[in-house]
């Protein structure tokens, strides 16, 4: 779950709710690929509940996402496709936000361009660190390095404030669908 903790620890109150109700929930079928390797991926997507299976050609299964995850942050960086599969378990209920949403609000809010970026900044350095350290694990921590379940001190003051956040996007959301307008 740290994953949207990151994301939403940088945004604001109004970029959130913006988020809410500008992307589409669904409740994804047992094996629904929500991102295929190789293929322009249109949406990011967060795993509000349930889970998601990561394969890579001629690796196989390579993760198992689950609540709080953020997947397609990758092609909203850069055009090249997905070099991974990303698939949904049973039970995996979704929050896709279209990338063309986002890239709109990207042109027309500097603000929350750079408190987006700065977030998914923060959040790709955090994944390359722990590959890194599962590549090299063998070998022990080294001093000062920060282990995997382990958050960075930049970040630990804005954990409580993305979790209560976290949490108010799943109440607004559960809201809306009872109640769709």
């Amino acid at each position: 779950m740290r994953k949207v903790l990151y994301i939403l620890g940088q945004l604001d109150d109004e970029d959130i709710e913006w988020m809410a109700r500008t992307g589409r929930r669904f409740s994804a079928s047992a094996g629904q690929v929500l991102i295929r390797e190789g293929e322009i991926v249109s949406d990011l997507f967060f795993v509000l509940s349930g889970e998601v299976v990561v394969t890579v050609s001629g690796i196989g299964e390579v993760a198992r996402l689950g609540r709080g995850e953020v997947v397609g942050e990758m092609s909203l960086v850069d055009s090249a496709p997905p070099s991974a599969t990303v698939e949904a378990t049973n039970g995996a209920f979704i929050l896709a936000v279209d990338k063309r949403d986002l890239q709109a609000r990207l042109s027309e809010n500097p603000a929350f361009c750079g408190r987006f970026y700065k977030a998914l900044a923060i959040f790709l350095a955090d994944r390359l660190r722990n590959t890194t350290q599962r590549m090299n694990s063998r070998t022990g921590l080294k001093a000062g390095a920060v282990m995997e379940d382990e958050l960075d001190d930049g970040i630990l003051d804005t954990i409580s404030l993305a979790g209560a956040r976290f949490e108010h996007m799943l109440t607004r959301l559960s809201r809306s669908e009872e109640h769709p307008t």
